[in-house]
């Protein structure tokens, strides 16, 4: 039963598709896809660091991103983002100022939508903020429940192991 009802809200915050994130009108979408950039890093490359202005929203296209931050004089690995993943909501909505730090795993590729064409798009749909707001509050809700069932999983291997 708990399972159960772990599994249903693991759903409620699954990712959106990025092409439903960012509907909008006809002419918002060509002020964002006007405005995109592809741009390409190699292994070991870092594409932002924590604290850094911000550029924009990134989509990840294609190899792995390895994600890390500190907080309280601790460094933490946040995980691994890959293609498909819209990365920096938090930044790009917020206060501008990247929360974290993104490094290259393997040689990939981002599509970057930069913060002024962004804006744009903010003032000319405004759902199109609400729904990357809804996006990063199910992003927190994904971290928790992982942060939450990685706190449980040894537990019960522990559990399992001792009968």
């Amino acid at each position: 039963m708990q399972a159960h009802a772990k599994a249903g809200q693991i759903a409620a915050v699954a990712a959106r598709p990025v092409a439903e994130l960012l509907a909008c009108p006809p002419e918002t979408g060509v002020l964002l896809n006007g405005a995109a950039q592809c741009l390409n890093f190699e292994a070991g490359e870092v594409v932002f660091r924590q604290g850094g202005d911000c550029k924009g929203l990134y989509l990840l296209v294609s190899g792995e991103f390895l994600r890390k931050t500190e907080r309280l004089n601790t460094r933490l690995t946040l995980g691994i983002a890959r293609p498909g993943d819209l990365v920096e909501l938090a930044a790009a909505l917020g206060d501008g100022h990247h929360t974290y730090t993104m490094t290259a795993l393997t040689p990939g590729t981002l599509l970057l939508l930069p913060i002024d064409a962004l804006r744009q798009a903010f003032d000319r749909h405004p759902p199109l903020r609400m729904k990357l707001l809804e996006e990063l509050a199910r992003e927190v809700s994904r971290a928790y429940i992982t942060c939450c069932l990685s706190r449980t999983l040894p537990a019960r291997r522990g559990a399992v192991s001792a009968n």
